[in-house]
């Protein structure tokens, strides 16, 4: 095996940590707003994201605001590009009931 060849695995780990490291709550570094895109043709939703105690939260339309939350998914998430706020606004208002089903196991 060639030097560069075993370059590449430690590339593909440290490019994944660089993702990891640079996901933010919204489209930039810190604060501000976040767009959520449905998995399911709902169309989309852009709300406000602030800094709180224990972390980001995300404002739900018409609604209160709510913890981001890191899922199991969140790995998978990040290289679809999504943020975990996006994730939490997709999934708890424009994606609401299909994630209620995708959470007992059903199918839509």
């Amino acid at each position: 095996m060639t030097h560069r060849m075993k370059m590449i695995p430690a590339l593909l780990i440290s490019g994944a940590i660089l993702l990891i490291g640079s996901a933010s709550p919204g489209s930039a570094q810190g604060a501000g707003y976040v767009t959520a895109y449905s998995d399911y043709g709902n169309g989309q939703v852009s709300a406000p994201v602030r800094h709180a105690q224990f972390g980001y939260q995300v404002k739900l339309p018409g609604g209160p605001w709510i913890y981001c939350q890191r899922n199991s998914l969140f790995i998978a998430r990040i290289f679809k590009y999504e943020s975990p706020c996006a994730d939490t606004l997709r999934r708890q208002s424009i994606d609401f009931w299909e994630t209620q089903q995708e959470d007992q196991g059903g199918s839509r």
